[in-house]
């Protein structure tokens, strides 16, 4: 099972949900094993901007993409072991989200790979695109889109 991740509060949610369904303690003989992705963007498709000073500017971004991939994946991590699950693969591959996790259920000959739901309405989801439904159509394996609960007020 690969279980895409980036830095937002759906997939987090999305990791501890599967943790709680598919790799409870009770549940020591899960048919899955586990491998957390994150796609790390490109600097320059970060930057968005070239000219003058694009040079100077790419590093920092660099290190920034590094600082942020580094955070995500020790939060991941730590969510994992809170569930006691320890044995897992954990990687940061470069690249569009899109094209990294449909990778990594090739390179894994994953069975399950599952997002979060950042809940975009049509406009947002038109303008940036969907890792979920990109992935839906496109990886070679069933795709599982976790949908945090709407808080009721």
């Amino acid at each position: 099972m690969v279980v895409g991740i980036d830095d937002s509060e759906q997939s987090f949610y999305a990791l501890e949900w599967i943790l709680d369904h598919f790799f409870t303690p009770l549940a020591s003989n899960s048919p899955f094993s586990l491998v957390i992705v994150h796609a790390k963007p490109f600097a320059a498709s970060s930057i968005g901007f070239a000219g003058p000073g694009i040079a100077d500017v790419l590093p920092r971004v660099e290190a920034d993409l590094r600082k942020i991939a580094a955070t995500v994946i020790e939060k991941a991590k730590e969510i994992c072991i809170s569930k006691s699950v320890n044995d897992l693969i954990v990687e940061v591959g470069d690249g569009d989200a899109r094209n990294v996790l449909c990778e990594a259920v090739e390179k894994h000959h994953a069975s399950m790979l599952v997002v979060g739901s950042h809940g975009y309405g049509a406009i947002k989801r038109a303008v940036l695109g969907s890792v979920s439904d990109y992935c839906a159509h496109h990886a070679h394996c069933s795709v599982m889109i976790v949908k945090k609960p709407k808080i009721k007020e």
